[in-house]
Protein backbone atom coordinates (compact mmCIF):
# COMPACT_ATOMS: atom_id res chain seq x y z
CA UNK A 1 0.00 0.00 0.00
CA UNK A 2 0.85 3.78 -0.42
CA UNK A 3 0.84 5.52 3.11
CA UNK A 4 1.06 9.27 3.38
CA UNK A 5 2.70 10.55 6.91
CA UNK A 6 2.24 14.96 7.30
CA UNK A 7 4.45 15.73 9.76
CA UNK A 8 3.57 19.22 11.40
CA UNK A 9 6.63 20.28 13.30
CA UNK A 10 8.35 22.95 14.88
CA UNK A 11 10.43 23.49 12.06
CA UNK A 12 9.18 22.14 9.01
CA UNK A 13 5.32 20.98 7.52
CA UNK A 14 6.70 17.28 5.69
CA UNK A 15 5.03 14.91 3.81
CA UNK A 16 6.61 11.73 3.39
CA UNK A 17 5.04 9.19 0.94
CA UNK A 18 5.74 5.23 1.20
CA UNK A 19 5.39 2.05 -0.62
CA UNK A 20 5.05 -0.50 2.02
CA UNK A 21 2.92 -3.51 3.39
CA UNK A 22 2.76 -5.22 6.91
CA UNK A 23 6.03 -6.78 7.60
CA UNK A 24 7.70 -5.01 4.80
CA UNK A 25 10.75 -2.00 4.49
CA UNK A 26 8.89 1.19 3.92
CA UNK A 27 10.31 2.46 0.83
CA UNK A 28 10.22 6.32 0.38
CA UNK A 29 7.98 7.34 -2.65
CA UNK A 30 8.37 10.72 -2.55
CA UNK A 31 9.24 13.58 0.30
CA UNK A 32 8.46 17.40 0.27
CA UNK A 33 8.72 19.72 2.98
CA UNK A 34 7.88 23.65 3.77
CA UNK A 35 9.87 25.94 6.50
CA UNK A 36 7.20 27.34 8.70
CA UNK A 37 9.08 27.66 11.76
CA UNK A 38 5.91 27.32 13.93
CA UNK A 39 7.90 27.35 17.19
CA UNK A 40 9.59 30.77 16.56
CA UNK A 41 5.92 32.46 15.53
CA UNK A 42 4.16 32.19 18.87
CA UNK A 43 3.33 35.37 20.54
CA UNK A 44 4.00 36.71 23.52
CA UNK A 45 0.52 35.07 24.97
CA UNK A 46 1.25 31.30 23.92
CA UNK A 47 -0.57 31.88 21.28
CA UNK A 48 0.49 30.56 17.50
CA UNK A 49 0.05 34.08 15.73
CA UNK A 50 -2.59 34.53 12.97
CA UNK A 51 0.51 34.49 10.11
CA UNK A 52 1.64 31.00 11.25
CA UNK A 53 -2.08 29.55 11.35
CA UNK A 54 -1.95 30.91 8.01
CA UNK A 55 1.11 29.24 7.10
CA UNK A 56 0.02 26.35 8.65
CA UNK A 57 -3.63 25.50 6.50
CA UNK A 58 -1.97 26.59 3.13
CA UNK A 59 0.91 23.78 3.38
CA UNK A 60 -1.60 21.28 4.98
CA UNK A 61 -3.58 21.78 2.28
CA UNK A 62 -0.33 21.38 -0.81
CA UNK A 63 0.93 18.70 1.25
CA UNK A 64 -3.08 17.07 1.07
CA UNK A 65 -3.16 17.67 -2.75
CA UNK A 66 0.61 16.40 -3.33
CA UNK A 67 -0.59 13.13 -1.61
CA UNK A 68 -3.56 12.87 -3.47
CA UNK A 69 -1.96 13.44 -6.62
CA UNK A 70 0.58 10.63 -5.34
CA UNK A 71 -2.91 8.29 -5.16
CA UNK A 72 -1.89 7.77 -1.45
CA UNK A 73 -4.61 4.91 0.05
CA UNK A 74 -4.20 6.76 3.72
CA UNK A 75 -2.86 9.81 4.80
CA UNK A 76 -1.65 10.07 8.56
CA UNK A 77 -1.68 13.38 9.76
CA UNK A 78 -0.03 15.02 13.58
CA UNK A 79 1.40 17.59 15.31
CA UNK A 80 4.02 17.85 17.41
CA UNK A 81 5.25 19.98 19.89
CA UNK A 82 4.14 23.68 18.47
CA UNK A 83 0.88 23.09 17.96
CA UNK A 84 0.94 20.95 21.18
CA UNK A 85 1.69 23.85 23.16
CA UNK A 86 -0.06 26.55 21.91
CA UNK A 87 -2.56 28.31 24.41
CA UNK A 88 -5.16 28.38 21.03
CA UNK A 89 -4.30 25.01 19.70
CA UNK A 90 -8.11 23.94 19.48
CA UNK A 91 -9.12 26.83 17.40
CA UNK A 92 -6.17 26.24 14.93
CA UNK A 93 -6.57 22.46 14.53
CA UNK A 94 -10.25 23.24 13.89
CA UNK A 95 -9.42 25.76 11.42
CA UNK A 96 -7.21 23.38 9.75
CA UNK A 97 -9.62 20.76 9.81
CA UNK A 98 -12.54 23.19 8.64
CA UNK A 99 -10.07 24.69 5.31
CA UNK A 100 -8.18 21.54 4.24
CA UNK A 101 -10.41 18.56 5.46
CA UNK A 102 -7.18 17.14 7.42
CA UNK A 103 -7.76 16.39 10.36
CA UNK A 104 -4.20 16.77 12.60
CA UNK A 105 -3.66 14.38 15.65
CA UNK A 106 -2.11 15.45 18.13
CA UNK A 107 1.22 14.14 19.88
CA UNK A 108 1.77 14.03 23.46
CA UNK A 109 5.84 14.58 24.32
CA UNK A 110 5.88 10.84 25.24
CA UNK A 111 4.46 9.66 22.51
CA UNK A 112 6.56 11.19 20.55
CA UNK A 113 9.12 9.90 22.47
CA UNK A 114 7.86 6.15 22.18
CA UNK A 115 7.08 5.99 18.27
CA UNK A 116 10.69 7.55 17.86
CA UNK A 117 12.23 4.47 19.90
CA UNK A 118 9.88 2.56 17.83
CA UNK A 119 11.84 3.37 14.65
CA UNK A 120 15.11 2.89 15.94
CA UNK A 121 14.63 -0.42 17.34
CA UNK A 122 13.44 -1.56 13.61
CA UNK A 123 16.12 -0.03 12.51
CA UNK A 124 19.15 -1.42 14.56
CA UNK A 125 16.95 -4.69 15.59
CA UNK A 126 17.53 -6.72 18.71
CA UNK A 127 21.27 -7.10 18.04
CA UNK A 128 21.55 -3.31 19.53
CA UNK A 129 20.25 -4.31 23.10
CA UNK A 130 18.98 -1.69 25.47
CA UNK A 131 18.53 1.37 23.50
CA UNK A 132 19.32 5.11 24.67
CA UNK A 133 17.31 7.28 22.19
CA UNK A 134 17.78 10.92 22.22
CA UNK A 135 15.88 13.47 19.48
CA UNK A 136 16.29 17.38 19.37
CA UNK A 137 13.10 18.92 17.77
CA UNK A 138 12.77 22.26 17.22
CA UNK A 139 10.19 22.93 20.28
CA UNK A 140 11.63 20.03 22.72
CA UNK A 141 13.57 17.38 23.24
CA UNK A 142 12.70 13.54 23.41
CA UNK A 143 14.40 10.56 25.38
CA UNK A 144 13.52 7.09 25.54
CA UNK A 145 15.34 4.23 26.37
CA UNK A 146 14.79 0.22 26.85
CA UNK A 147 15.07 -3.52 25.37
CA UNK A 148 12.03 -3.66 23.72
CA UNK A 149 9.96 -2.02 21.05
CA UNK A 150 8.04 0.14 23.38
CA UNK A 151 10.64 2.37 25.73
CA UNK A 152 10.69 1.59 29.43
CA UNK A 153 10.92 5.21 30.10
CA UNK A 154 9.32 8.14 27.46
CA UNK A 155 10.69 11.37 28.48
CA UNK A 156 10.06 15.02 26.81
CA UNK A 157 11.32 18.25 27.49
CA UNK A 158 10.65 21.93 26.23
CA UNK A 159 14.61 21.91 24.84
CA UNK A 160 13.97 22.42 21.23
CA UNK A 161 16.40 24.29 19.21
CA UNK A 162 13.91 26.65 18.04
CA UNK A 163 12.13 27.20 21.08
CA UNK A 164 15.18 28.00 23.15
CA UNK A 165 16.73 30.20 20.06
CA UNK A 166 13.25 32.43 20.38
CA UNK A 167 13.29 32.36 24.46
CA UNK A 168 16.65 32.08 25.14
CA UNK A 169 19.22 33.41 22.93
CA UNK A 170 18.20 36.86 21.93
CA UNK A 171 19.86 36.21 18.16
CA UNK A 172 19.89 39.21 16.62
CA UNK A 173 17.13 39.10 13.78
CA UNK A 174 19.97 39.41 11.30
CA UNK A 175 21.93 37.14 12.17
CA UNK A 176 25.04 39.11 11.89
CA UNK A 177 26.27 38.61 15.30
CA UNK A 178 26.67 35.43 17.30
CA UNK A 179 24.46 35.24 20.65
CA UNK A 180 26.75 37.01 23.91
CA UNK A 181 28.64 34.41 25.93
CA UNK A 182 26.81 35.37 29.03
CA UNK A 183 23.32 34.32 27.26
CA UNK A 184 24.34 30.53 26.13
CA UNK A 185 26.04 30.27 29.34
CA UNK A 186 22.77 30.70 30.94
CA UNK A 187 21.47 28.91 28.24
CA UNK A 188 23.37 25.86 29.28
CA UNK A 189 22.59 26.19 33.22
CA UNK A 190 19.08 26.08 32.37
CA UNK A 191 19.04 23.06 29.98
CA UNK A 192 21.14 21.17 33.12
CA UNK A 193 18.52 22.57 35.06
CA UNK A 194 15.57 20.84 33.17
CA UNK A 195 17.86 17.92 32.25
CA UNK A 196 18.19 17.55 36.47
CA UNK A 197 15.00 15.11 37.48
CA UNK A 198 14.89 12.92 33.88
CA UNK A 199 18.94 11.75 34.07
CA UNK A 200 18.37 9.61 37.26
CA UNK A 201 14.92 8.01 35.65
CA UNK A 202 17.09 7.13 32.47
CA UNK A 203 20.44 6.02 34.18
CA UNK A 204 18.01 3.78 36.14
CA UNK A 205 16.74 1.86 33.31
CA UNK A 206 20.30 1.77 31.54
CA UNK A 207 21.70 0.97 28.20
CA UNK A 208 23.80 -0.54 25.65
CA UNK A 209 23.67 1.21 22.32
CA UNK A 210 23.46 5.30 22.58
CA UNK A 211 21.58 6.49 19.47
CA UNK A 212 20.79 10.02 18.27
CA UNK A 213 18.13 11.37 15.62
CA UNK A 214 16.53 14.46 13.97
CA UNK A 215 18.29 16.90 11.57
CA UNK A 216 20.14 18.91 14.41
CA UNK A 217 22.07 15.25 15.60
CA UNK A 218 22.57 14.65 12.20
CA UNK A 219 24.07 18.41 11.28
CA UNK A 220 26.32 18.69 14.07
CA UNK A 221 27.90 15.23 13.32
CA UNK A 222 28.44 16.30 9.76
CA UNK A 223 30.09 19.54 11.58
CA UNK A 224 32.40 16.92 13.55
CA UNK A 225 33.47 14.81 10.38
CA UNK A 226 30.34 12.06 9.70
CA UNK A 227 29.66 11.39 6.03
CA UNK A 228 27.48 13.57 4.44
CA UNK A 229 24.08 12.93 3.03
CA UNK A 230 25.23 11.69 -0.66
CA UNK A 231 26.84 8.79 0.83
CA UNK A 232 23.79 7.19 1.78
CA UNK A 233 20.98 6.17 4.06
CA UNK A 234 23.04 3.24 4.79
CA UNK A 235 26.16 4.93 5.71
CA UNK A 236 27.51 4.71 9.49
CA UNK A 237 27.57 7.68 11.21
CA UNK A 238 28.50 8.49 14.74
CA UNK A 239 28.85 12.20 16.84
CA UNK A 240 31.38 11.64 19.69
CA UNK A 241 31.19 13.78 22.87
CA UNK A 242 34.61 15.10 22.07
CA UNK A 243 34.31 16.24 18.27
CA UNK A 244 30.67 17.99 19.51
CA UNK A 245 32.76 19.91 22.29
CA UNK A 246 34.83 20.85 19.17
CA UNK A 247 31.75 21.84 17.08
CA UNK A 248 30.02 23.85 19.85
CA UNK A 249 33.10 25.61 20.64
CA UNK A 250 33.70 27.23 17.13
CA UNK A 251 29.94 27.48 16.15
CA UNK A 252 29.45 29.93 19.34
CA UNK A 253 31.66 32.55 17.85
CA UNK A 254 29.90 32.23 14.35
CA UNK A 255 27.29 34.84 12.67
CA UNK A 256 23.90 32.29 12.53
CA UNK A 257 24.39 34.18 9.38
CA UNK A 258 27.66 32.47 8.03
CA UNK A 259 26.86 29.19 9.55
CA UNK A 260 25.16 27.83 6.75
CA UNK A 261 28.05 28.36 4.15
CA UNK A 262 29.35 25.40 6.52
CA UNK A 263 28.72 22.04 4.39
CA UNK A 264 25.68 20.10 5.97
CA UNK A 265 24.29 22.99 7.55
CA UNK A 266 20.65 24.09 6.06
CA UNK A 267 19.81 27.66 5.45
CA UNK A 268 16.35 26.99 7.58
CA UNK A 269 18.01 26.15 10.53
CA UNK A 270 21.17 27.49 11.22
CA UNK A 271 19.86 29.95 13.14
CA UNK A 272 18.76 27.34 15.70
CA UNK A 273 21.91 25.04 15.77
CA UNK A 274 24.07 26.04 18.54
CA UNK A 275 20.67 25.74 20.77
CA UNK A 276 20.76 22.66 19.67
CA UNK A 277 24.27 22.49 19.82
CA UNK A 278 24.08 23.26 23.78
CA UNK A 279 21.41 20.64 24.02
CA UNK A 280 23.33 17.91 22.32
CA UNK A 281 26.13 18.52 24.32
CA UNK A 282 24.42 18.45 28.08
CA UNK A 283 22.74 15.43 27.04
CA UNK A 284 25.57 13.42 26.58
CA UNK A 285 27.49 15.00 29.52
CA UNK A 286 24.77 14.33 31.83
CA UNK A 287 24.29 11.20 30.75
CA UNK A 288 27.98 10.28 30.54
CA UNK A 289 27.41 8.99 26.57
CA UNK A 290 30.93 9.38 24.65
CA UNK A 291 29.60 8.66 21.58
CA UNK A 292 25.98 8.33 19.79
CA UNK A 293 25.19 6.47 16.60
CA UNK A 294 22.87 8.48 14.28
CA UNK A 295 19.92 6.94 13.14
CA UNK A 296 18.04 8.16 10.18
CA UNK A 297 14.57 6.46 10.85
CA UNK A 298 12.80 8.66 13.92
CA UNK A 299 9.20 10.29 14.34
CA UNK A 300 7.63 9.71 11.01
CA UNK A 301 8.86 6.15 10.19
CA UNK A 302 7.81 5.67 13.75
CA UNK A 303 4.26 6.76 12.77
CA UNK A 304 4.41 4.74 9.92
CA UNK A 305 5.55 1.25 11.26
CA UNK A 306 3.01 1.43 13.79
CA UNK A 307 0.40 1.77 11.08
CA UNK A 308 1.58 -1.00 9.23
CA UNK A 309 1.95 -3.30 12.38
CA UNK A 310 -2.03 -2.66 12.66
CA UNK A 311 -2.39 -4.14 9.18
CA UNK A 312 -3.87 -7.64 8.78
CA UNK A 313 -0.84 -9.70 7.57
CA UNK A 314 -0.96 -10.84 3.45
Amino acid sequence: MRLGVLDVGSNTVHLLVVDAHHGAHPWPAHSEKVVLRLAEQIGPDGALTEAGADGLVKAVSMAKAAAAGLATDDLLAFATSAVRDATNAPEVLARVHDETGVRLTVLSGADEARLTFLAVRRWFGWSAGRLLVLDIGGGSLELAAGIDEEPDVAESLPLGAGRLTRDRLGTSPDGAAPPPAERVNELRSYVDGLLDPVVKRMTEVGWERPVATSKTFRTLARLAGAAPSGAGLWARRRLTRAGLRQVLGFIRHIPPAQLVELDGVSAGRAHQLLAGAVVAEAAMRRLDVDALDICPWALREGVILRRLDQLDPV
